[in-house]
């Protein structure tokens, strides 16, 4: 019985030795859980046994236990790289139409051939649907989270429909009589221009001309370059009134509205309706010709130029013409017995029965932790503590081995008798 005995701390001083070596060789694995072991004595006493003089049979492994404590973050220079600072695992699908979810706190992500975000094991990240423009959630369940991919076209013009001004006409300007005429720089006491789109992302420059016709009276004229050089004019002008304390009083009409014909563009887009708005602070001081503030809401075609991941878990493309999309927003999960999942490897988990089903969340709501883009969660194996732990059941071994050489020599002892 002796015998079994050592055996038995053998076997657990072994099992503690490969729980302890495998935490050693995944100290850099990114965002792997280090195990410990966890051991029972063994006592077999049968009914009408003494308990008083039983000497116990061994030891047994009850269980090898993952600790999810937080592992340091390492700060990449990969922007979709990902780590979870709290509580709540990445969702992963092993394939575009798989059904299974996998989870994991390694966050190291890359962006497929096809543009999926996939991770180092070219699993596809899972994110909750959201309205593209403004980054509402449409949904925070697991079942209906997707994969996420990069947008593959340009970012979509937006045709020019409000230009906004602000400036300073000169009140010591002097008042001009003569017919406005575009190409003659004496009929017209100061112009600005600004570039406006089409539907189609094309630019034009509209070009206003400021006429001092009376003491704190003027007239806005308005010309639209087309991107083929022609100059179209607009038939509808603004009339502006200001008062003697140089203050803007009256905008005729406000705003100003005007259409350029499509075939007048020439370029195949629709219609450019814009309408012209003469902000109220706008003055009449002794002071030179001055565009305060002007801009345009249109915008030219753009392409992709940056991808970033919020706190809040929100993944935004942005585009070289300032338009930028909401492509979802990371799903994260938690269990209630985080230590009954199954490992499966590349630090990814699948869901038990001991675990219990997925619990789904949004980074930074309720118990969920925040989403840390360009920086991955690092293994929280503590080296120092492994090499001690490596030195206990080392000697563990040793002296379990010594138990069992001391128990055969008694038993040649027993058996040499004569």
């Amino acid at each position: 019985m002796s015998f079994n005995t050592s055996i038995s701390g053998l076997n657990a001083a072994q099992k503690d030795l490969a729980v302890t070596g495998n935490n050693i060789a995944n100290a850099k694995s990114t965002g792997f859980k280090k195990s410990r072991g966890e051991f029972g004595d063994i006592y077999a006493v049968s009914a009408f046994g003494n308990i008083k003089t039983a000497t116990g049979q061994g030891v047994l492994t009850q269980a090898v236990t993952q600790q999810f404590t937080q592992g340091n973050l390492d700060f990449t220079d990969n922007a979709l790289d990902l780590a979870i600072t709290g509580e709540g695992f990445f969702a992963f699908q092993p394939s575009r139409d798989s059904s299974e979810t996998i989870f994991s706190r390694a966050g190291a992500m890359g962006v497929d051939k096809d543009g999926w975000l996939v991770n180092s094991a070219g699993q596809f990240l899972k994110a909750y649907p959201v309205d593209e423009r403004s980054g509402t959630l449409l949904g925070n369940s697991i079942d209906i989270a997707g994969p996420v991919q990069l947008p593959l076209g340009a970012g979509e013009p937006s045709a020019t429909t409000e230009v906004d001004v602000r400036f300073n006409l000169p009140s010591d300007a002097e008042v001009i009589t003569a017919p406005f005429d575009y190409e003659d720089a004496t009929t017209y006491n100061a112009a600005s221009s600004i570039q406006v789109f089409d539907s189609l992302g094309n630019s034009h420059v509209l070009t206003s001309y400021y006429v001092k016709n009376d003491l704190n009276d003027w007239t806005v004229y308005y010309t639209l370059r087309t991107n083929t050089g022609d100059v179209i004019e607009v038939p509808d002008t603004s009339a502006l009134v200001f008062d003697a304390n140089g203050n803007l009083d009256t905008v005729a009409p406000d705003p100003l509205t005007f259409t350029i014909n499509a075939a007048d563009l020439g370029t195949g887009a629709a219609d450019l309706e814009i309408t012209m708005g003469i902000d109220e602070r706008s003055t009449q001081y002794n002071q030179p010709f001055s565009m305060v503030d002007q801009s345009q809401d249109g915008r030219a075609p753009g392409q992709l130029t940056g991808l970033a991941v919020g706190e809040d878990g929100l993944v935004r493309a942005t585009y070289s013409n300032g338009e930028f999309r909401y492509l979802g927003k990371i799903a994260l999960a938690d269990f209630r017995n985080p230590q009954g999942l199954k490992q499966i490897g590349n630090n990814s988990w699948v869901e038990t029965i001991d675990s219990g089903p997925p619990i789904s969340g949004e980074a930074g709501v309720n118990t969920f932790g925040m989403i840390q883009g360009g920086a991955l969660e690092a293994s929280n194996v503590d080296i120092t503590e492994e090499l001690v732990n490596l030195i206990i059941a080392q000697r563990n071994f040793q002296a379990n081995a010594r138990a069992i050489e001391t128990n055969k020599a008694l038993s040649d002892t027993i058996t040499n008798i004569r």
